[in-house]
């Protein structure tokens, strides 16, 4: 069936039963692709119908679908022109693992973070309406539940209800968003779908005025004072319609039978409204309806089976297991740990901390801002909290790191997780900001692990030091090559050795390979000098100047945007001016980690070419 749909177009000429087979068709080619590319499997799995219901009724791209991350987009891609490429999703010059608006006009953002689309949405219908043009689209956010954990996704709802725009949010509730959903919301959407007597109440009455009770009739306004007062008993808060919504539902995310008629009716109908479909997230392939939480995110799998291609032993080696394991040692010492995330227990690490803690582990929801704000409380209560994060996600908490945080003097570490290059994610996933935006902070201090000793060293330090610390680490494994080891001073850069021809300062993940870089101008005849860094705040300037006099040519060589960066730090610092080696400041393609690192001059061997180019120039 696929075969025959180029657009959305094609959709619409097809039956109800046609339509199912679409679904089924659309779910092997999600799992036969992501099987080898790997990707967001388990959410796109759970939204297929919903996608095709969608696009059935709208007229796209005249008429837009703004997707909340864009975890359950994959059958959107594979509906709007894309089904052609789609096994080379999340590959380097491929299509990209989420919503991007240079790939596709059928999508109008690119999107990789939570909770924005109800504000998105309601700036492009408030803009339609503004401008007063005769190309009257219609605007369709689809949000999940656990969207509505983000604090964002309340002020778009607040403002929509308010300015009585027509726009329809899609509410797709599957108990899951990365992990299970947390939080108060989370239980009373569940009460909503417990409840279907409501709906099927309510159905009943309105047939039998319809059909029974003559239009204008007092007994219509009687009745419906009489239904506001059932909601009220059956939906306790009517929380959306108190926000200025219609609600519908709770439906079937999955029976394209009902659903395709309620989404056509309740399209015709104007102002602010919320469809609340029901889905199971991994629908239709097996090993992800058991596993929903592993299949969110997935590397390559065993199509047949759903194992992991990828040996499991290899984990016991990177920069998360390392963290994760070393946390719940230093929480078994001092009962003040607790740890905080943010709907990332699996991702960041933190679910060992979950299991072994239960009562000093919080999952805040997808509320990065909330998290940082919760997390200076506590520490204000003598606590010491840990809060593991993604780099990208970070940034979303920017204030709150400084005003709830660096303001009050709160000892917390943030352990930031995936910052660099992540890779198959993409421009919305890659953390190559933290490095500028954390050493702004007052009263940070930024540091970076060369290897996983030097992590499990700082976390140490960091809950010693009784103040505000950021430890940035890669997504990937600790080098295997062994670099000395050393007690950790405050601002002191490690010497991993010597030469007079040039010297290099590194940061974290770029210390091996500058290590390597080194041995490889050795054979050249050219000698260097190499200093971990591991601070990137606060730095000595006295020890980097007099370093610094010794030598000719001074690079830094950092993980990170060059622009503000750590680079930027030394020569502030010690005012001299390093040759910066990094990234540029833009955003980062997708595509594998090795090959975005070759493509931006951060192997070993292009930073030794980079450096053997300055030094032998002459």
């Amino acid at each position: 069936m696929l075969g025959r749909i180029s657009s959305p177009k094609e959709l619409k000429k097809l039956s109800l039963d046609q339509l199912r087979m679409v679904a089924e068709d659309i779910r092997s080619r999600m799992v036969g692709v992501v099987s080898s590319t790997g990707g967001h499997l388990a959410s796109s799995l759970g939204a297929v119908e919903l996608t095709i219901a969608l696009h059935y009724c709208l007229d796209t791209p005249k008429d837009k679908i703004v997707w909340d991350v864009g975890h359950q987009a994959y059958a959107h891609k594979i509906l709007t022109g894309r089904n052609d490429k789609f096994d080379t999703l999340r590959q380097y010059n491929g299509l990209s693992g989420f919503p991007s608006r240079t790939e596709s006009e059928y999508d109008p953002f690119t999107s990789g973070h939570s909770s924005n689309a109800v504000s998105l949405a309601l700036g492009l219908a408030s803009a339609r309406d503004t401008r007063n043009s005769e190309n009257k689209f219609k605007v369709v956010a689809v949000i999940g539940d656990g969207s509505l954990s983000g604090g964002l996704c309340f002020e778009g709802l607040n403002n929509a209800g308010h300015l009585k725009k027509d726009i329809l949010v899609v509410l797709n509730t599957n108990e899951l968003s990365i992990a299970p959903n947390v939080g108060a919301l989370s239980t009373y959407l569940n009460k909503l779908i417990s409840l279907p007597i409501y709906n099927r109440f309510k159905q009943q009455l309105e047939t039998f005025m319809a059909t029974r009770v003559p239009r204008g009739s007092r007994i219509l306004k009687i009745a419906d004072k009489f239904e506001e007062g059932i909601k009220a008993m059956f939906v306790p808060g009517m929380l959306f319609e108190e926000l200025g919504f219609r609600y519908f539902g709770p439906f079937d995310g999955h029976d394209l039978n009902r659903l395709i008629p309620a989404l056509k009716n309740i399209l015709e109908i104007k102002g602010p409204r919320i469809l609340h479909v029901v889905t199971k997230k991994g629908k239709g392939y097996p090993p992800a309806e058991i596993d929903p939480v592993r299949f969110h995110g997935t590397g390559p799998f065993d199509e047949a089976t759903g194992a992991a291609k990828k040996p499991q032993s290899r984990d016991l080696l990177s920069y998360t297991s390392v963290f994760s394991r070393k946390i719940v040692e230093l929480a078994e010492q001092d009962e003040r740990i607790v740890a905080i995330t943010a709907a990332m227990p699996e991702g960041t690490g933190l679910d060992k901390f979950r299991d072994r803690f239960p009562n000093r582990f919080f999952d805040v929801g997808i509320a990065e801002g909330h998290g940082v704000s919760f997390a200076a409380g506590l520490a204000c209560g003598g606590l010491k909290p840990v809060v593991a994060v993604y780099s990208t996600f970070l940034q979303r908490a920017f204030d709150q790191l400084i005003e709830d945080a660096a303001l009050q003097g709160s000892a917390v570490v943030f352990c930031v997780d995936r910052s660099g290059i992540v890779g198959e994610d993409g421009m919305t996933h890659q953390g190559i900001f933290d490095i500028a935006y954390l050493r702004s902070v007052p009263n940070m201090t930024v540091m970076a692990p060369k290897d996983a000793k030097e992590l499990e060293m700082m976390l140490e330090f960091a809950f010693n030091s009784n103040s505000l610390v950021a430890l940035r680490y890669p997504r990937a494994d600790s080098p295997e090559i062994v670099l000395p080891v050393e007690k950790i001073v405050k601002a002191k850069p490690q010497i991993i050795c010597e030469g007079p021809d040039f010297m290099v300062i590194a940061l974290g993940s770029m210390v091996a390979p500058a290590f390597e870089a080194i041995g490889l101008l050795r054979k050249n005849g050219l000698s260097g000098t190499l200093l971990n860094a591991r601070f990137a705040k606060p730095l000595d300037a006295d020890l980097l100047k007099a370093l610094s006099a010794k030598h000719k040519y001074i690079f830094t060589i950092e993980e990170g945007i060059i622009e503000g960066g750590f680079g930027a730090a030394v020569f502030e610092a010690a005012q001299i001016a390093p040759y910066r080696i990094g990234l540029p400041c833009d955003f980062i393609p997708h595509g594998k980690r090795g090959i975005i690192l070759e493509k931006y001059g951060l192997t070993c061997e292009k930073i030794a070419e980079k450096i053997k180019s300055i030094v032998c120039q002459k």
